[in-house]
């Protein structure tokens, strides 16, 4: 057993607004099976990148172990499967590659394989099987089953339960559930550590949260109580301090006693006056310390436009091609007015070039397939590298007002600061919440997206749940968050 001592760190990207960590101190057992998660742009794989020595920074990180980075950077594709593993660890003999390729459920012989054919589920699990055969090492895992079926997150997930000692940045509820015991988040304000899964972290915020909210509103009562009678004194003291001095009580007075006792009665409310601003002033450094961590989800909306028909598309017997290659076929389906429609199936089954077909790309086919007339379409595509520039350039290129795009982003967890950003700047999940934000300013019949929550927090999956459940607009969609799936689905596609 060794430890990951993180101390007083702090780091700003150059040309930064701001720093993305101050003063952040951690101490991390490396046979912990930790998860690691925060809204996106606070800064994981900025974390796992310090770890690893690729920046700069201020502080110290203490570590006697080295470090693994997945997903690992394959510089030629078109080498031999084997010898890319051997790259990643050269010490590891060929059997122990087979060992670990046995536990993931592939095949040996894609080992003798060029790289570049193998699928983007095998390339994971080849990666991922060559970082854990070298046990020397802690690995880094930075959302490693983003675009993975269901089936092969499941494999990911048995495998991970097998090992120990890793940091795993996921925003799969179901993943992170099934194989960590620890949990790191990046919170508002701190970094926390805990012990458990995603769900125990969960139950703990919302109870942390909902507590401090309501000792957030007893103090604001308090305070105000509090100011009230700290005026009240400070009126009754100053009439009296009036009287102490200010009158002659052998004119104005029976006993001459009086203004010795008024002086009395004076300093005591005076007293009184300390003491109450003393309370106000501890319940006002007590409400400052609340509140830093809490995110706040508002809820987003939608104005989906209804069709004039009841059925907007519908297919029998189709296949399609991508290239001169057969994608999918024997497709038998409808899509009606409200339905939630999710497409399943292994990755390469072509679940993609469906939906780029019904948003009316240009796709070879046989067999039939009719889209409704003048059906407007809301596209959120996988890829996110087409996004450049400026977000104000941004919404006009799509006629989509940028005042109500900006609400959205900023109820999805954009700081105002990031507006000033070029996009191509931005975190994963902040371009994916761009292309999230922009569907949902369209005013479509039918929203067409294509995994649409790949490096999206988990808070902001929960709110576009809520916002689907309650619009209920008509959808197709892949996806392979089973939480997702299974409570935004109303039927499925399923492609063999």
């Amino acid at each position: 057993m060794s430890n990951i001592c993180v101390q007083n760190l702090t780091f700003g990207y150059d040309g930064g607004y701001d720093n993305v960590f101050e003063n952040v101190s951690i101490n991390i057992d490396t046979n912990w099976k930790l998860g690691f998660t925060g809204r996106n742009g606070r800064g994981k794989t900025t974390f796992l990148k310090l770890l690893l020595g690729d920046y700069e920074y201020q502080g110290k990180i203490i570590s006697d172990i080295d470090f693994a980075y997945f997903p690992y950077h394959v510089a030629d594709k078109t080498q031999l499967t084997l010898d890319v593993m051997h790259e990643m660890c050269p010490e590891i003999e060929d059997w122990e590659f087979i060992r670990e390729l046995s536990l993931l459920n592939v095949d040996a012989e894609v080992m003798y394989r060029s790289f570049d054919t193998l699928s983007n589920g095998e390339q994971i699990k080849v990666m991922m099987g060559a970082l854990f055969a070298g046990e020397n090492k802690f690995l880094l895992l930075d959302e490693p089953t983003n675009h993975l079926d269901i089936e092969a997150r499941k494999t990911i997930s048995s495998y991970l339960k097998k090992k120990k000692g890793f940091i795993l940045v996921s925003h799969d509820r179901v993943l992170l559930d099934s194989c960590i015991d620890h949990i790191i988040s990046i919170n508002r304000a701190n970094i926390d550590v805990q012990r458990g899964n995603f769900s125990s972290w969960w139950a703990n915020k919302q109870m942390q949260d909902n507590y401090e909210l309501s000792e957030n509103e007893r103090l604001k009562k308090e305070i105000k109580h509090l100011s009230a009678a700290a005026k009240r004194t400070s009126e009754w003291s100053a009439k009296a301090e009036g009287k102490k001095i200010g009158i002659d009580p052998s004119k104005t007075e029976k006993s001459i006693s009086h203004r010795s006792n008024q002086a009395a009665k004076s300093k005591k409310m005076m007293s009184r006056a300390i003491q109450i601003q003393s309370r106000q002033d501890s319940a006002i450094e007590e409400k400052k310390n609340l509140l830093k961590n809490i995110d706040r989800s508002s809820p987003l909306k939608l104005s989906p436009e209804p069709y004039v028909k009841d059925m907007l598309v519908s297919a029998a017997d189709l296949a399609i091609y991508y290239g001169d290659k057969k994608a999918c076929s024997g497709l038998d389906f409808n899509i009606r007015r409200g339905d939630r429609i999710a497409v399943n199936g292994k990755n390469g089954c072509g679940k993609s070039t469906l939906l780029k077909l019904i948003c009316g790309q240009k796709l070879k086919y046989t067999g039939n397939i009719n889209i409704g007339s003048q059906l407007k379409i809301s596209y959120v595509p996988q890829d996110t590298s087409e996004l450049k520039g400026d977000l104000k350039d941004y919404t006009i290129s799509y006629g989509i007002d940028e005042s109500l795009f900006k609400t959205i982003l900023r109820k999805l967890d954009f700081e105002r600061i990031q507006f000033e950003k070029k996009i191509e700047d931005l975190s994963e999940g902040q371009k994916k919440k761009i292309l999230i934000a922009r569907s949902l300013c369209e005013k479509a019949n039918l929203y067409v997206w294509d995994e649409p929550l790949n490096y999206i927090d988990i808070i902001s999956r929960m709110q576009i749940e809520e916002l689907l459940l309650k619009y209920n607009p008509t959808l197709i969609f892949v996806e392979h968050d089973s939480v997702f799936q299974n409570k935004i689905a109303t039927k499925s596609i399923n492609l063999l």
